[in-house]
Order: structure tokens, then C-alpha cells, then sequence
């Protein structure tokens, strides 16, 4: 279970407004002193020491300036030349998933133990059923042998006081395509290739130990030492998201620097009215079935690990690629950055030639903290271009396929499916869908439980968020009146 609110959360939040706040003040001469204020010597150190809880801020600090602590080569360098390093720079760095080593616990291999809820029962169902006999019965309770174990669960299934527990490794659990793996020492490692960047093991690790590299330094520097353009994308799961309206965010936005501000609802309606063409065109082609495409840790879950579903993705562009294709367009010379909930964007954006950078809200929360904006205190501003609310609904669970049939309408029966989560399941759900067939014709797949709002780079919790985007997007005007090309 991934849980929105915890200190590790807390603690990347704190870091990321340290590093804006440290940009702000001296442009990181004094970074170093960064770990020594989040835990100073009087506190209780969460780890074996103080010092390794520096040592892990300072390569949390790292990625929250743009780099990997995976690719450290020097320990002795210092924050303040990482910060020099980064205002130096002139394209963000590839976008990666990393574990910091010394923050990684090096959890135990997932097993099933036995509690003290075990009653030593007569039946003795879990001895019974268990395939290798690794379970025994010692002092009148279960003892499971972990040399014969194979981690089956079957005593875990069939035991009536339910005192037998899996104790799984929460990354590994979280990660869908099977990305992480222990080395030799029992830490974890993130392989790329098969990761598809859904932040899932971000979200989970107890300890704070996984990372990714941000992009917030090089837009703050656009913003304030250079006299570019820069024009915020912003992914509609703002709503919520921030104390204020929505016109309050953007005009703190506005006041934050940005030159203009564009709702990427505004690329959901284009992508709407295409993939509706694209379904209608399939249907009548004799196709079977089709899925959305606009959630980005699936697509490349997609290519890479269900070939049997790939055939049946729909080729339409995701909004944040329409958004930047009509900002571009209108500013040629502008950086367009995309700010939305979203690790997986900033690896689409580097195969998108018109989107620059990529943020999450959290690390937009950073910036306006450090600068001292309070959003429900700015002057409200509008959005440069309007939207209609099936683009304002992408972000929730049945946003998207709900919008694509209600513009196709009569045109075609649409019959639709959410898949609402990538989990190990749900792979496994659709490699037998690509392979087998479905009774659906129509396949919503959305990474995150919940859509968009749940993503890694929120900071509401989801439910709460749902409710007053469903607000926003019920005030929008409807969009099945228009013309599907």
C-alpha cells in the first residue's frame, strides 16, 4: 500500500524547499549546511548516528539539484559544487529512478512468519498444506523452516487465526515489472531498462532510500537569470492540489515568474476528439479492442513487458504532448515546462522536442514556499485558453475513457474497462487480454490507483483531491457538441 503522507515524504518536501531557499539566498554557497539543519546535534538521529542521517540528506540533497548519488565519484564534494555545477548546466539531466546505497536497509527476502496469534490448533491446516514441509510445530506453536520454504503462502491462506504474516520488501512489492533486485550485499538496485518510471518504489520505501533527479534548479534559473520565455503546462490535477482556487495558482504562477500559464485540460480535449476518431476508425476496421495511451508509465510498460497488448494501444499523443505542440507553435522560442504529478513525463518529455522540463507539484510547492508565495493570497489570473470538462476529468479513474465515449456518442458502442493500477495483477491481466481477447472493447489503463491524483509528485491525498477536481470539471463546458476529424 502506498501511503501519500509519511516522514520520508515529508523530509523530500523539506529538502527540495532548503535547495529553493538556498538558490534564493546565495546560489548554494552555503548548501552544506543544509543536512547539519534538518538534523542538528541535539536532535534523536532516525538511523545508527547523526552522521549517516547527513550523509543520506546530502545525497538527497544531490538528486534534488539535478543528480544521481548512484554516479558519485568524488565523497569529498561538496554541495555548494554540486549547486555551481547545476546553475552551469544547460539541459536538465536524464531523467532516473536511483537508490541511495547507504539509506537502503538492505531489507530480509520477503517471507511468511508465524505470530503469537497461533493458537497450536488441532487441524493444523498450515502443516497440512504446506507443499515442502516446512512447518512444524515447536512449544505448541507453528515454526516455519526457512531452508524449506519456497514463500508458496499457502499456510498464510488456509490458517483460521490468520496468524501467519508475509513480511514483504516494499519496494520490490510496489515495483509492477519486476526493476528492482538485491546485489550480493542485499541492497536494492533499480534496473532502467526495465523500469518504466510509474515512482511506485519511491512511494513506498520506508526509508526514504530511493530518489529521483529533479529539474527544479534549471527552471529556477530560466525564471531568474535568463530573459527566456518560460511557459507553465499545467496537468489539471492541480485541482486540489493547493490552498486556493485554481485561479489563485495561477496567479501565483504568474508571480513566481512564469510568463504564461496554459492548462494541459486544453491537450486532453485534443486528445479526446483523436482517440474518439481512433476507436470509431478501429471499430469499423474490425479491430476488437483498443486502450488509452496518455499515461506514459504504461505505455512504456506496454513496449516493453506486454508485447500480447502493444498491438491494440492507441497511437494518439498524450496531452501534454498537444499542449506543448500548441505552445510551441504560438512561441517558437519559449521553454515549456510541463508541472504535473508525474515521474514517467520527464522520461516522455525527452522523445518530445517541445517540452523542456518537467515538475512535479510538490517540487512547485517547494519553489513558491522558498520564495515566500502564498497561493490563496495572490491575485487570481486566468488560464490563457480554456477547457472543457472531459480534458478536465483525464486525471481521475474512468476520466479518460469517459470522456472518449461521451464525445463518439452514438457513432460506435463503446464498451469500456478500467484498469485502475499497474500491479503485478493487472500486467498479468493484460498480457491474457492482448493474448485471449476481452468482452470490452475499450481499455482505460492508468498507472496510479486512483489516476493521476494519486501520482508520486502529489501532495493531497487522493480522495480529497478527486472530490474538488470533480467539482472543476463539472463547471467546464461539454465538448460532445464538436467535430470528430
Amino acid at each position: 500500500m502506498l501511503i501519500p503522507k509519511n516522514n520520508a515524504n515529508q523530509m523530500r518536501t523539506r529538502i527540495l524547499i532548503k535547495i529553493a531557499e538556498s538558490y534564493f539566498a546565495d546560489k548554494f554557497k552555503n548548501a552544506d549546511r543544509i543536512p547539519l539543519e534538518l538534523r542538528p546535534k541535539e536532535q534523536q538521529p532516525s538511523r545508527c548516528c547523526i552522521y549517516k542521517d547527513r550523509a543520506v540528506l546530502k545525497y538527497r540533497c544531490m538528486s534534488s539539484l539535478g543528480f544521481s548519488p548512484e554516479e558519485e565519484t568524488d565523497e569529498l564534494k561538496s554541495l555548494a559544487q554540486y549547486g555551481e555545477e547545476a546553475l552551469e548546466r544547460t539541459h536538465p539531466e536524464k531523467a532516473q529512478l536511483c537508490v541511495i546505497d547507504v539509506a537502503c536497509s538492505a531489507c530480509i527476502k520477503a517471507q511468511y512468519m508465524v505470530t503469537n496469534a497461533c493458537r497450536g490448533c488441532f487441524a493444523r491446516p498450515c502443516q497440512m498444506n504446506c507443499p515442502k514441509e516446512a512447518i512444524s510445530f515447536v512449544n505448541g506453536r507453528a515454526h516455519i523452516d526457512p531452508d524449506k520454504c519456497v514463500n508458496c503462502g499457502k499456510c498464510h491462506e488456509v490458517c483460521p487465526y490468520h496468524s501467519i504474516i508475509r513480511i514483504p520488501v516494499p519496494c520490490e512489492e510496489a515495483c509492477p515489472v519486476g526493476a528492482i533486485t538485491k546485489d550480493e550485499f542485499g541492497k536494492e538496485h533499480i534496473n532502467p531498462e526495465p523500469c518504466i518510471s510509474c515512482g511506485k518504489c519511491l512511494q513506498s520505501c520506508p526509508f526514504g532510500a530511493i530518489v529521483e533527479r529533479s529539474q527544479m534548479v534549471d527552471v529556477l534559473k530560466l525564471i531568474n537569470e535568463t530573459d527566456k520565455q518560460v511557459i507553465a503546462m499545467l496537468a489539471p490535477a492541480i485541482v486540489g492540489q493547493f490552498p486556493g482556487d485554481i485561479g489563485n495558482v495561477v496567479g501565483a504562477l504568474k508571480k513566481a515568474g512564469f510568463s504564461d500559464v496554459i492548462e494541459v485540460a486544453v491537450g486532453a480535449d485534443i486528445t479526446t476528439k483523436k482517440e474518439a476518431a481512433e476507436f470509431i476508425e478501429k471499430m469499423e476496421n474490425g479491430e476488437k479492442l483498443m486502450t488509452t495511451s496518455c499515461c506514459p508509465a504504461y505505455f512504456r510498460a506496454a513496449q516493453v513487458h506486454i508485447p500480447e497488448i502493444q498491438p491494440y494501444v492507441s497511437h494518439t499523443k498524450t496531452p501534454m504532448y498537444y499542449t506543448a505542440e500548441l505552445v510551441k507553435k504560438e512561441h517558437p522560442d519559449c521553454v515549456a515546462v510541463f508541472i504535473g504529478p508525474c515521474l514517467a513525463k520527464r522520461v516522455e518529455a525527452e522523445y518530445d522536442p517541445n517540452v523542456d522540463y518537467v515538475l512535479t507539484f510538490e517540487e512547485l510547492g517547494a519553489m513558491l514556499v522558498a520564495a515566500g508565495i502564498n497561493i490563496d493570497e495572490c491575485e487570481p489570473a486566468e488560464f490563457t485558453a480554456v477547457s472543457y470538462a472531459q480534458g478536465r476529468q483525464f486525471p481521475l479513474t474512468g476520466g479518460v475513457s469517459g470522456a472518449v465515449a461521451s464525445i463518439i456518442g452514438d457513432k460506435a458502442e463503446v464498451k469500456a474497462e478500467r484498469i485502475d493500477g499497474l500491479s503485478k495483477e493487472n500486467i498479468k491481466l493484460l498480457k491474457r487480454y492482448g493474448a485471449k481477447g476481452c468482452e470490452n472493447n475499450m481499455l482505460e489503463v492508468m498507472c496510479c490507483e486512483g489516476g493521476c491524483i494519486a501520482g508520486p509528485g502529489c501532495l493531497s491525498m487522493p480522495k480529497k483531491a478527486a472530490v474538488v477536481l470533480e467539482k472543476y470539471a463539472a463547471e467546464g463546458k461539454n465538448q460532445k457538441e464538436c467535430e470528430i476529424h
